[in-house]
This record gives C-alpha cells, sequence and structure tokens, in this order.
C-alpha cells in the first residue's frame, strides 16, 4: 500500500475508518453478514522498510489509529512462526500490520442490495444501456435493454464499461479492462487467520476456513475465461506461502475485470457538458477498500455539498480533466 499515490490513500483510510461500522449496521438491518474481520495483514519478505514505517504513520493517523497500540511494526521469522504458525519456515522477516481488516465481497454486496431494497430502491439488472440521450446540457434519458429510464441525475459507475458508455458524451475515459483470477482452496476455520502477501499474491483467510488466493494481472481486453496457467500461477504462489495448501482441495477458479487506470486513481467527477452525470470508476485493484470513500464523493457531487469538509475539492485529484 505505500506504493499507492496519495489519492488512493485517502479513500483507502476512508474506507478502514468507516467500514467496521457499516458491516455492523448492514448486519443488524438485513441479517446478511458481510463479514468484517480485522484479520491483520503480513506482507512477507520486504525490504522496503522506510517507504512503510513512512505510510503506515501517515495512514494511522488518517484512520484515528489508537497511536498507543502499534500500526506497522518489522517483525522476523519467529515473530511470524507466532502470528501465522504455517507459514513457510524460509520467509525470514515480515511487515506486520495488526490493525488491518477485510470484508467478503459477495457477502457485503447481499448485504447491501438487502438494505437498498427494504428502504424501497429499486434494482433493475441484465439490463443493458444501450444510449445516453442529452439535451440542453443534460442527460434526459438512457435507452437499456428493457425500455427507456429517466431520472433526475444519473451515475456511470460501471466499472471496466465505463469508457464505454461515456464515448457517446464526447468523453475520452483513461480505463481499460484488466483481467484478474482467483482460485478459492477450502480449509478447515482458523488454520490461516490473518492475510498474507509476497511478491504481488495474497492470501486471504474467510471464517468459513476457504482461504482465497490472487490474483493475476492480464491486459487481455473483454475476455473473462479462465485460464491452467493462472490456475498453476496461483497455485504455487499460495503453496509457496503456506505448504499445507497443497494437500487443501481447490474448490473454485475465477475471473473478472478490473477498470484499470493510471496508478489505480479513480475517476470521480461531474461530466464536463452534462452537469447532472456523475463519473465514478477507475478503481482498478482496489474497488472495495476506496469504494466507500469514492462513494460519498460521487453522493456530495450529486447532492452538490461542499466537497471541502471531506478535505477533498472538486477538480484535484479525482477530476476528469
Amino acid at each position: 500500500p505505500w506504493r499507492y499515490p496519495e489519492a488512493v490513500n485517502i479513500l483507502s483510510a476512508y474506507g478502514h475508518k468507516k467500514y467496521p461500522k457499516l458491516a455492523a449496521d448492514l448486519f443488524r438491518a438485513t441479517g446478511v453478514d458481510p463479514e468484517y474481520v480485522r484479520s491483520g495483514h503480513l506482507v512477507l519478505n520486504t525490504e522496503e522498510y522506510d517507504q512503510a514505517k513512512k505510510w503506515s504513520r501517515e495512514f494511522s493517523r488518517k484512520v484515528s489509529y489508537n497511536q498507543k497500540a502499534q500500526f506497522f511494526s518489522r517483525i522476523n521469522n519467529k515473530e511470524i512462526a507466532r502470528i501465522e504458525p504455517e507459514v513457510a519456515e524460509n520467509f525470514l522477516n515480515a511487515f506486520w500490520f495488526p490493525a488491518m481488516g477485510q470484508i467478503r465481497n459477495p457477502c457485503l454486496m447481499k448485504s447491501l442490495i438487502k438494505d437498498l431494497i427494504q428502504k424501497g430502491v429499486k434494482i433493475i439488472t441484465r439490463a443493458n444501456v444501450e444510449k445516453i440521450n442529452t439535451a440542453a446540457g443534460k442527460v434526459v434519458s438512457v435507452e437499456t435493454s428493457v425500455g427507456k429510464k429517466s431520472a433526475e441525475n444519473y451515475l456511470i459507475a460501471a466499472g471496466a464499461w465505463s469508457a464505454l458508455l461515456l464515448k457517446d458524451t464526447g468523453v475520452s475515459l483513461d480505463v481499460e479492462p484488466v483481467r484478474g483470477q482467483m482460485i478459492l482452496f477450502r480449509a478447515e476455520p482458523e488454520r490461516l487467520r490473518t492475510i498474507i502477501m509476497n511478491n504481488g499474491k495474497y492470501l486471504i483467510p474467510r471464517r468459513d476456513g476457504h482461504i482465497l488466493a490472487g490474483s493475476t494481472l492480464e491486459y487481455v481486453g473483454f475476455n473473462k475465461e479462465i485460464t491452467d496457467s493462472a490456475y498453476s500461477e496461483l497455485w504455487q504462489a499460495a503453496v509457496n506461502m503456506l505448504p499445507f495448501l497443497e494437500n487443501a482441495p481447490v474448490v473454485n477458479q475465477w475471473a473478472g475485470l478490473r477498470p484499470g487506470s493510471t496508478n489505480g486513481i479513480p475517476t470521480i467527477d461531474r461530466h464536463p457538458e452534462f452537469g447532472n452525470l456523475v463519473i465514478c470508476t477507475g478503481h482498478f485493484r482496489n474497488g472495495v477498500i476506496i469504494g466507500l470513500g469514492s462513494a460519498r464523493i460521487a453522493a456530495e457531487l450529486i447532492n452538490d455539498s461542499n466537497l471541502n469538509k471531506l478535505k477533498i475539492t472538486s477538480g484535484s485529484p479525482y477530476s476528469l480533466l
């Protein structure tokens, strides 16, 4: 995370600070648990100590972390074994972030959808937007595969497909699809308790014992096919970190298309010509953690609120232009 631009870290800090309460509120309102867990995070065999220390100091301040507790430390292999006994012995050092949390994406989405429906929001699924109709500096309607839809305000948050939607509005958006493949191991609950990362690959434990291994980074257009080569790459990286996974069954493999953008900085801004159209896309590999702050900014733009109270001003650093 210390390699990310400040614009990404601002949104990431907002997410870390707000997700615990949001998850609890959603669970209470819907009965669907988003499974937020403060699991901690181990980054194995990395030497970027000065960068990580500086980032952690600034990040912990942003999230109002308890300064009496330790947010970041560099630990040796004995301390790694104390935190996660199953980690391979050849990892000699790690960065340890005990306060880092995680949330289970599908459960979060199920909970959010149920909450919105309970609040009277109508959700239309499997509807392709075919045309955006404009007049007098405004969007007036959208043509979809299920008919014409009209609203007072419009938001394009279509991930990797956002640039295609915006073409007809005269905007060229720096967003492209980037395929990420993942595999899922089945293991006993709490066999792994902590997120671990090495050389760009990560393992995320789930409450039910499943362990998510990710992910690839592939520029193959709008192709969501899974491949044997990605399976082998992810499996080997996972086993290198946690040797016991060699005998754990892989129960799923899938691919998603990330909205790739320059430096991973999303675009969150009003359309330069159509004032009732807001754009929120380009979150790349951090859609969940920076999505909450992005949604807040998009909502403030739609409501014409003052972004200064978020310490973010319109046009910087998430400007379209």
